[in-house]
């Protein structure tokens, strides 16, 4: 017990457990900036889309390196973010699954739901509720729709990997709205 200040009555306090007024606190900080980085992920997206005075197939691919370079340069500077340990992996193998665990609860709040790989250089990561597909997902008339949403998260993946000494190429797909499958194949030197 603590004595009361002022006239208050005291309180009581464990030691070592967060309030419940901290927890939501540090909840609701986590979910505004999940609802930041979609809207600006969003925001992004239209106005490279709404800049293009060529609709063809020619402006949609330069929009979609655009979105895809930026993507990178973000997954480079996240990667130069982390601790110097966290950037020491023995196998390619562990660095995609800290992709899948760690920098996905840091962007996302979730880990990736699979991974796979062939052994071979190739693995394919696969998200069955990726966030940036959510909103989208009501329709497969958005299906096709889906590849924009999806250039800058390509991007950011290769960042990464190359901070983590991987040279590599990311694609992504999408069967049925909102999982998307990303593959990455490991390019050796």
């Amino acid at each position: 017990m603590e004595a009361g200040v002022g006239g208050h009555a005291p309180r009581c306090r464990r030691r070592g457990l967060p309030s419940q007024a901290n927890q939501n606190r540090k909840l609701s900080a986590v979910m505004a900036d999940a609802v930041l980085f979609e809207f600006l992920h969003m925001e992004m997206v239209a106005e490279l889309w709404a800049r293009g005075p060529d609709p063809g197939p020619g402006g949609q691919k330069t929009s979609l390196s655009v979105l895809e370079s930026v993507g990178f340069r973000v997954g480079q500077a996240l990667g130069e973010r982390l601790p110097r340990e966290t950037l020491a992996f023995r196998e390619e193998l562990d660095a995609l699954k800290f992709l899948c665990k760690d920098l996905w609860v840091a962007l996302f709040q979730k880990q990736i739901d699979g991974l796979r790989t062939n052994h071979q250089g190739t693995y394919v990561l696969q998200d069955n509720s990726f966030p940036l597909l959510t909103r989208m997902a009501s329709g497969l008339q958005y299906l096709e729709e889906a590849p924009k949403f999806l250039a800058f998260t390509c991007g950011l993946l290769r960042g990464a990997l190359i901070t983590l000494g991987l040279k590599s190429l990311v694609t992504a797909s999408v069967a049925a709205l909102p999982t998307c499958k990303f593959q990455v194949v490991i390019q050796k030197s």
